[in-house]
């Protein structure tokens, strides 16, 4: 976690001593917060009842799952803590670019879907998920997979406790584990260079004589195929973009 700032650790120690924690204890569930996006925190902290989940609004669970004492506390704590960092600035900027190209963690989702829908982050991944092309793009590790949501509406994503590869999706359907749903790539290992396809509106086979090279159904179609591409791998982002531009100019 990146360094407090002079009052970022004031405001630390004050909440520590408010609720009877050690600074310590405050910080790592602060840092949880953090990787959770503010929204959810998944922890181990000794002095909370050791392991323990918390979702902003939902559901807070505690080692000691009958301290309902407990309980309490960790959500207005968590929530206080959520509430910080989504409103100040906690945290020393000064080293913030060079941290994050290290990380990996300033890498942008992928332009071609467009915005994401929803978006968070927890422990160690992150995920964005694209509604009006029914995409969930998981990144763990630094490592990419794209999956194709079908009819799933999805508002959330969480790591199973005590699993590294485990992940369940919150949908209008209820939870849905991310192993129902099809892998349609991962970008994130591509290797290969663009393959030699035919894929520009000019020279694309099947195309009937009647119908024009330049035309917008043929353009469309072609940049359709070039998105199949670009999610299979067999492309970059750039190359997407780039031929892209070029089929759009002819309109």
């Amino acid at each position: 976690m990146k360094a407090l700032t002079k009052e970022g650790d004031r405001k630390i120690e004050d909440i520590a001593a408010r609720y009877s924690l050690s600074k310590d204890s405050v910080l790592s569930l602060l840092e949880a917060v953090v990787n959770g996006n503010a929204t959810m925190a998944q922890f181990n902290v000794p002095e909370l009842g050791g392991s323990g989940q918390w979702m902003k609004g939902g559901m807070t669970m505690v080692g000691d799952m009958f301290n309902r004492s407990l309980k309490i506390t960790v959500d207005q704590l968590c929530t206080e803590l959520a509430n910080l960092v989504s409103t100040e600035i906690l945290f020393d900027v000064s080293n913030t670019g060079s941290e994050k190209n290290r990380a990996g963690t300033d890498k942008p989702w992928p332009a071609v879907f467009g915005k994401p829908t929803t978006s968070g982050s927890q422990n160690n991944f992150r995920y964005a998920y694209f509604g009006p092309v029914r995409r969930l793009v998981i990144e763990s590790n630094g490592n990419r997979a794209i999956y194709d949501t079908k009819h799933h509406e999805i508002s959330g994503v969480s790591q199973q406790q005590g699993s590294q590869q485990s992940f369940e999706l919150t949908s209008q359907d209820g939870p849905i584990d991310l192993s129902s749903l099809p892998l349609i790539s991962e970008p994130g290992t591509l290797t290969q260079s663009t393959p030699e396809l035919q894929y520009d509106v000019i020279s694309s086979p099947g195309l009937k004589e009647t119908e024009s090279a330049n035309s917008e159904d043929a353009i469309f179609a072609t940049i359709e195929k070039l998105s199949v591409l670009f999610e299979k791998g067999h492309i970059t982002e750039d190359e997407f973009k780039t031929k892209k531009a070029e089929l759009m100019a002819r309109l």
